[in-house]
Formats: structure tokens, sequence, C-alpha cells
């Protein structure tokens, strides 16, 4: 049976990098933690193939899009999921493809006010700042960006929240070393500056007020983790309604640590009702 926490909500995001895979590691983490609400990126198979069944045990309704061994994005929720969207208004595709890289929800509605719309996304890495797929993941954040703000200015009070693997370190700090990634992806100023625009439309990036800095995500290569080499790349990017009611925020490190983890590991906001 689902259980409803009146008086707010948690609310988490984490690139599981194989949902098949870590399914034990995901529904462990569900079961202690107290998240009402995980948007999950790169779960890398197709709808059919998602394992609801451990969620569903466990109380979770779940939306999933996916189309093949790449990508992926879904939402598992205790505390409602209404009004599933696949994809947003406007979003490019790569090459003839429209990839399975957003999905909308709305959840929550009995436990705060309104409701929040949450999108799970995994923005495109775009490789090498030379490759086409730089350009795309340029052109996919400003898509995002101006059908976002249109949200916001349609209904100033929308609780909004667009979560999830952004690959963007916004600042010098949310990467272990500049040096190394001089010249490359993740970094570089129009990537920031995409990221960055998003509070022209109102939006506010809520981790890092209460989590300064910590990083989300290392390699699994090199000892990267047992160096803390790491990179901060998943956020959660909250409308101003939203912003104003989130409470608290935490990355979870120790995710990363153990057997079979995925390279991010999930952050979480606390939101008031």
């Amino acid at each position: 049976m689902a259980r409803v926490r009146l008086g707010g909500m948690k609310l988490a995001t984490w690139n599981v990098n194989s949902i098949r895979t870590r399914v034990d590691r995901v529904t462990a983490f569900l079961e202690r933690s107290g998240v009402d609400v995980l948007a999950m990126q790169e779960t890398k198979c197709r709808d059919e193939q998602f394992p609801r069944a451990p969620f569903e045990a466990l109380g979770y309704e779940v939306a999933h899009h996916g189309h093949n061994q790449w990508n992926g994005v879904a939402i598992a929720s205790r505390v409602g999921l209404d009004d599933v969207a696949a994809g947003f208004e406007g979003m490019p595709t790569w090459g003839d493809a429209a990839e399975a890289r957003a999905l909308g929800a709305t959840v929550g509605r009995d436990v705060v006010d309104g409701g929040v719309r949450v999108w799970s996304l995994y923005v495109p890495n775009g490789r090498e700042v030379s490759n086409p797929h730089y350009e795309y993941k340029l052109a996919w954040l400003a898509a995002l960006r101006e059908t976002a703000g249109g949200w916001v200015r349609a209904e100033p009070e929308a609780r909004i929240a667009l979560v999830g693997d952004w690959n963007i370190a916004p600042e010098d700090q949310d990467v272990w070393s500049m040096e190394f990634f001089a010249g490359a992806t993740h970094v570089s100023l129009p990537e920031r500056a995409a990221f960055a625009a998003f509070a022209e439309d109102g939006f506010t990036e809520v981790t890092r007020r209460f989590v300064p800095q910590q990083f989300t995500y290392w390699d699994y290569q090199q000892l990267r983790f047992p160096r803390n080499e790491g990179m901060r790349i998943d956020f959660v990017q909250a409308s101003p309604a939203l912003a104003r009611a989130v409470t608290g925020a935490a990355i979870e490190r120790n995710e990363r640590k153990g057997k079979g983890p995925s390279d991010h590991v999930p952050v979480i906001v606390e939101i008031a009702e």
C-alpha cells in the first residue's frame, strides 16, 4: 500500500545507468530513504522491459519512456502519477530519431499544494566540442528553456521541477580538475551559459544552497571514486513557487559504494506542503 506523508514530500533524481542491472539497489534505496518520487535517467531499456513489479510491490507507480538500450527516463511515485508526457514541445531530434530524454508527470497533489510537475531529464552529453552532438546539446537545452519558461509565464505559481543528469558542471568547483577538463564538454562557456539562462525565466537550482560542494558522478575508470575525482552534473532546477517550498537537499554519496553501483548518486530535495 502506498504511504502518504502529509506535510510535504521527498523528490530525488538518479541516473541509474541501467535499471535492469540495478533495480535491487534502486528499490533498496527507496525503502530506506523515505523518497516519495524518484526521477531516473539512463534506464537503458524499452518500456516493456522496465522492471515495474519491484516498484509496485513498494507502492510506487511507474511511468517510463524508452526506445532501446540507450537513454531512457522514468518517474516512480507513491504520491500519485498523473498527466504523463513523453518529450517536451520543441524538443530537437538527433538525426531522424526522437530520443527518450524527457518525461514529465504531475505528482503529490494530495501532499503538497497543487502538486509538483516533475520532468526527468537526460540532457545530451555533447561528446566533444567539435562534434555535431555538442550543437545538438545546446539546441536541446535552448528548446527546454524556451518551453519551460513558457510554462512559468502561463502559470506563475506552478511548482515545476526540472531534474536529472544535466551533463553540465556549472562552476569550476564542480569538477575535480579544470586543467583536466580544459577544452572539453561539460565545462565549456556555452554549456554553462545555457544552464545559467534558466534563471532568466525564474528557475533556481535549489540543491547548492544546502550542499555547497559535492560531486554526483565519478567515472568507473582509473579509481576516480576512491580519489574523489568526480563531477557535479545532477541538479534540480525549480520554478519560483517550487523553489520557495524547498526546505532541504542531500547528495547520497554512499550510493556510489558497494557492489555494482551506478556511476551517479541520488540527489534529494525536500518539499514543504
